[in-house]
């Protein structure tokens, strides 16, 4: 592989990761997300986050995110919730459950509980039909064209997707809840963000 080819590779995988982020407002059920933001804002109960892998990484991204706008919010490791992590889960909490097929095991086994503790179950991924769709009172809907991978089997662009829509769910929230400045800065006191928030 030749620095051309490399750099083609490097550029087609931005193109399709810039494509998809381009393609979410058309694809994306915004009432979904919208009736999402409602929830959220309200305030009932905090929000946990669970997924595995990749989906993972961006449930954590999701949770930073919410945090910093004054959303309690806590990640939730799937591995660990069927020891006992099941319990940060409270009636009234609304439970992210992200999952690409909707199917993945180590999730699937966590339904059950979470409709136990009486928590609302929001869904994300590509199939409203599958388990996790099924279980879930809302669904949000997120699928990608194609990974920019050879093999198109490495979430990237769908992960990708996933952050951005939940991106525009925070930045809405900041408006829903009067979110402000201060509030911020009380949030994150540290580096360059904070310097700028506290006039430092």
């Amino acid at each position: 592989m030749n620095n051309q080819e490399i750099k083609d590779s490097m550029l087609n995988t931005l193109s399709i990761e810039a494509n998809t982020i381009a393609q979410i407002s058309e694809t994306v059920d915004m009432d979904v997300l919208t009736k999402l933001v409602h929830k959220i804002g309200a305030k009932k109960g905090k929000v946990v986050v669970t997924g595995c892998g990749t989906s993972g990484a961006a449930a954590k991204k999701i949770v930073h995110s919410l945090s910093c706008v004054s959303v309690p919010a806590v990640y939730l490791n799937p591995a660990d919730a069927v020891h006992g992590s099941m319990g940060i889960i409270a009636e009234g909490d609304i439970v992210i459950v992200i999952s690409k097929g909707g199917n993945t095991k180590e999730l699937v086994n966590l339904l059950d509980s979470i409709k136990a503790q009486k928590a609302y179950i929001v869904g994300v991924g590509e199939n409203e039909e599958s388990t996790i769709g099924k279980y879930s009172e809302l669904f949000v809907k997120i699928s990608v064209e194609k990974e920019p991978d050879t093999f198109n089997m490495l979430a990237t662009a769908s992960t990708l997707a996933v952050m951005s829509t939940f991106d525009a769910v925070c930045i809405a929230l900041m408006t829903y809840t009067g979110f402000t400045k201060e509030q911020f800065g009380i949030n994150h006191p540290g580096g360059a963000v904070g310097d700028r928030l506290l006039g430092k």
